[in-house]
C-alpha cells in the first residue's frame, strides 16, 4: 500500500511539473490558427513572429471572466511599469462580438486574437489552459520563460520581467 501511495504522488508530481516547465510551444498550438479582429484567422506562430526580438506577455481571458476583470487594474499597472513588452491578449470568449465589446470596455492595449473553440479546445488544450486569466511570458529569442501564471502571481510576473531587462 505504501509503495501505491509514494508511486501515486511521484506520479502527481511528475505531472504537476512536465507541463510547467516548458520552454516552447507546441507544434499543435504554433500551427492553431485564432480569430484576428478584422475576421481573418492567422496562425499562432504567425502571431508570435510579429513578436520577435521583444519581450512578450500573454493574456488568455475572457470578457465573462470575474477573475480576469479583477486582474485587469494589476495588469494595466504591468503595462505601464513596462512599457518595452509587447502583450497579446488570447480570448477564450464565445463570441466574437463579446470578444470585441470587452476590449473597448477594459480599453485593453495590445494584440487581440480570439480562440475558436474556446476553454476546451485544441488551443487551449495545447497550452494546458485550465483556469483563466492565464498569462505566459516570451523572451526576445522566443524562449518560454513563465509559462503557468494565474491572477495571483502578479509579483512572479514582475520578477520575470525585470529580470529580463
Amino acid at each position: 500500500m505504501k509503495r501505491i501511495i509514494a508511486l501515486l504522488i511521484a506520479f502527481a508530481t511528475f505531472s504537476c511539473t512536465s507541463s510547467t516547465e516548458k520552454t516552447e510551444f507546441s507544434k499543435e498550438a504554433l500551427s492553431e490558427t485564432l480569430l484576428a479582429t478584422d475576421g481573418s484567422q492567422v496562425a499562432f506562430q504567425d502571431i508570435l513572429k510579429k513578436y520577435k526580438g521583444k519581450t512578450l506577455v500573454i493574456e488568455v481571458w475572457a470578457s465573462w471572466c470575474g477573475d480576469c476583470v479583477k486582474a485587469m487594474p494589476k495588469l494595466k499597472e504591468l503595462q505601464a511599469n513596462n512599457p518595452e513588452v509587447a502583450y497579446l491578449f488570447i480570448s477564450m470568449d464565445k463570441t466574437a462580438d463579446k470578444w470585441k465589446a470587452g476590449i473597448e470596455k477594459h480599453q485593453l492595449k495590445g494584440g487581440h486574437f480570439m480562440a475558436n473553440d474556446q476553454m476546451k479546445g485544441v488551443f487551449a488544450k495545447a497550452v494546458d489552459v485550465d483556469w483563466i486569466p492565464r498569462y505566459i511570458i516570451v523572451d526576445k529569442n522566443g524562449n518560454i520563460i513563465l509559462y503557468r501564471a494565474i491572477e495571483t502571481d502578479f509579483d512572479k510576473i514582475n520578477k520575470t520581467l525585470k529580470d529580463l531587462k
